[in-house]
């Protein structure tokens, strides 16, 4: 069985990693544009399957393809990725000593001979973030890469310093809920 990661996420390969499968990576480019009138949990679930669903009508024959969508909430207001670093920053400032909330979403497409599945699921945790000074946030800015994660941070980076606590998965806040995710495939790669 062939497994694709619909993503080029060097988080989400690392997980595959741990999970000790063998997959190729081919990213979706599908267009990540929110739908109106979807709840969060709908819009991430949404973003999840069409990234999925463009790769696997780009492949053929027996796979999994799997993809994911992450975002980090705070009182309603989704932050995605900053557009540059004062956007990080801005967001690092209303995010510093709160909770916050990232939600992924995962959609498995299998196709197994004639039979076809999708499975669509997310998870949400709970992400305390202590308070930081504007030079801990301008220095992790400098050393943390935060343009390609939503919220401008990662909790299994050097930015691990300024989280509390996290309720529930670590690898839902990573950015791939790998609980769920061997639950939707553990029958096809026996």
């Amino acid at each position: 069985m062939n497994i694709i990661l619909a993503s080029q996420s060097p988080r989400r390969k690392e997980l595959l990693d741990l999970m000790g499968l063998k997959y190729e990576v081919i990213v979706s480019n599908a267009d990540e544009t929110f739908e109106e009138g979807l709840t969060i949990e709908e819009q991430s679930k949404r973003l999840a399957y069409i990234k999925s669903k463009t790769v696997f009508e780009q492949t053929s024959g027996d796979r999994i393809v799997i993809g994911s969508d992450t975002m980090v909430l705070k009182d309603g207001k989704i932050y995605e990725k900053p557009v540059d670093n004062e956007d990080a920053k801005r967001m690092l400032k209303e995010l510093k000593n709160s909770k916050v909330q990232a939600i992924t979403s995962l959609a498995v497409l299998v196709q197994a001979g004639e039979l076809y599945k999708e499975y669509i699921d997310y998870d949400i945790v709970d992400i305390y973030i202590k308070d930081m000074s504007d030079d801990e946030i301008d220095n992790w800015i400098k050393i943390g890469k935060p343009l390609d994660k939503a919220g401008a941070f990662a909790v299994q980076t050097s930015f691990c310093v300024f989280i509390e606590k996290i309720v529930g998965n670590h690898t839902t806040a990573i950015g791939l809920p790998t609980h769920k995710l061997y639950d939707f495939i553990k029958e096809y790669i026996s």
